[in-house]
């Protein structure tokens, strides 16, 4: 499995694989379109992050993103992996990566996601990661998503953790 850095040419496969994963579980809600429709304006040209898992021949089958939403803080989103390419550990080595560039981004003291229950091998992956389930997140941040009913954390700082 190999980790590939955001391309204007890769947004494409960022779109695809999120909106297959969304429509499949729930209803592609405005600000998923926003997002997947110019990830470079939602996300990199903020600040954020955009990564890809491919096999050894190139193909995409994953991505997932690190959005800054406020100082200190970054959203874990829009991850997800083929169904086709599910278990084949692609998943675990992009949240790897991406915990990884969230580490190394100045600054940042939280990494966070929002989810939902029905996302259960997702939320198995990010507890093995350290993710812990937060009521002040969801309460800030769970609002955000109409179909979020799960909040976890990752602390960055090594004083937080």
């Amino acid at each position: 499995m190999r980790i590939l850095p955001y391309t204007d040419a890769l947004a494409p496969a960022f779109r695809a694989i999120n909106e297959a994963w969304i429509a499949d579980m729930f209803v592609l809600e405005p600000h998923d379109a926003a997002v997947l429709a110019n990830p470079r304006e939602h996300i990199v040209d903020r600040g954020g992050t955009i990564l890809f898992a491919a096999l050894d021949d190139g193909t995409v089958v994953g991505t997932g993103a690190l959005m800054p939403t406020a100082p200190g803080r970054v959203e874990l989103t829009k991850m997800g992996v083929l169904a086709a390419a599910r278990g084949t550990g692609a998943g675990a080595a992009l949240l790897a990566a991406l915990i990884d560039a969230a580490r190394r981004m100045p600054g940042i003291e939280t990494l966070y996601l929002l989810t939902n229950h029905r996302c259960a091998a997702a939320i198995h992956l990010y507890q093995k990661a350290g993710f812990v389930h937060d009521a002040a997140i969801m309460a800030r941040h769970g609002g955000d998503y109409a179909r979020c009913d799960v909040a976890m954390r990752l602390p960055l700082d090594a004083s937080a953790k």
